[in-house]
């Protein structure tokens, strides 16, 4: 695993530490049940969302502090509780800031819940699982937002040789061109997620075989392979890389103008900035990029599976979800690959 990983990794299990201080102590034996088969930034997402839920039970069923809220206390709730912690999540205030949650936000903070109560109940800590009475929001499925053809050739043309950009984004753009387009292209010919973008080191990638290494969510490590257009790409900006990195120990793969590993956060801005000349009615950020690669994927091979694999879906179904529309795409295009006649 990449010392990039390790290092994000720690951050997040101290964070995580930090978080448990904020609630009853009995919930790192919670934590520590479920170390084994979850992700540090996972676990940081549950302390996250469990602080919100007991911040919110504590002031509107309990009305206690945080740190008292005890088993007992739990086995009380009914599951109009949690229901009503559901409709909370709409608009709600936490640490004097106010969040929203759409059916997402809902279903992933619920679904903190549910981990929560279903791992206290099996260890016999709770006398029922209340949350498991309560139903998931219902995620409806969104068109999915992606670049056509001629945009993204827009995107990278604009990346490239910018013309629509301010005077003080062209003059910023001559140092970082070669590594925007880089990056542009990697998302576009690979699908790669930005976390996995931000992560790659330098000797993780292979222009012999055309390949890189990457950590996936959870850690795994796999090789992924592009094309002789994004392996230039990428020559370009490392040539540009060693110049600004001369005797620098640096080794991540695209870096800020700091002479320091790019944050997942100027990624998206990067995207963001060539995505609003080259689409401006679409919100595109780096996952849409990723969209974009899977849909191009999914009608050339037709092969759903193909798709999965090279995204890093565990579930086949979660890409089926995403890319189920274009399958009438595939299917329109196969009435004619059949003939009748001579």
């Amino acid at each position: 695993m990449s010392n990039y990983i390790l290092e994000r990794n720690k951050k997040c299990i101290d964070k995580v530490s930090e978080n448990l201080k904020k609630l009853p102590d009995y919930c790192l034996n919670y934590f520590l049940g479920i170390e084994n088969y979850t992700s540090p930034l996972t676990r940081l997402n549950y302390s996250r969302d469990l602080m919100i839920f007991f911040d919110y039970i504590a002031k509107n069923v309990f009305f206690k502090n945080v740190k008292e809220i005890s088993f007992e206390d739990l086995n009380n709730l009914k599951s109009r509780d949690i229901e009503q912690y559901m409709s909370y999540l709409s608009y709600y205030e936490y640490n004097n800031k106010v969040y929203h949650n759409g059916e997402k936000g809902k279903a992933r903070k619920m679904a903190s819940v549910k981990s929560f109560f279903k791992y206290n109940f099996k260890q016999d800590n709770l006398e029922t699982d209340v949350a498991s009475k309560v139903d998931t929001p219902k995620i409806h499925t969104k068109e999915i937002t992606r670049l056509e053809i001629d945009e993204v050739c827009k995107l990278l043309n604009e990346a490239d040789t910018p013309t629509h950009l301010t005077k003080m984004q062209q003059a910023f753009n001559k140092h970082t061109k070669t590594r925007d387009v880089a990056i542009l292209s990697l998302f576009l010919g690979t699908g790669i997620r930005v976390s996995e973008c931000v992560g790659i080191n330098i000797n993780d990638v292979d222009f012999e075989n055309n390949s890189f290494k990457i950590t996936r969510k959870g850690g795994n490590q796999v090789i992924l392979y592009f094309s002789d257009e994004v392996k230039n790409s990428l020559i370009e900006w490392i040539k540009d890389r060693n110049i600004l990195l001369q005797n620098s120990k640096e080794t991540a793969l695209f870096v800020s103008l700091q002479k320091k590993r790019i944050t997942t956060r100027a990624v998206e801005n990067i995207v963001k900035k060539y995505s609003l000349i080259a689409s401006p009615l679409k919100k595109i950020s780096p996952h849409k990029l990723r969209s974009t690669y899977g849909t191009n994927l999914y009608r050339e091979t037709g092969d759903i599976y193909v798709v999965a694999e090279v995204l890093g879906h565990k579930d086949v179904n979660t890409t089926k979800k995403h890319y189920a529309a274009i399958s009438e795409d595939i299917r329109r295009n196969a009435a004619n690959k059949v003939k009748l006649r001579e």
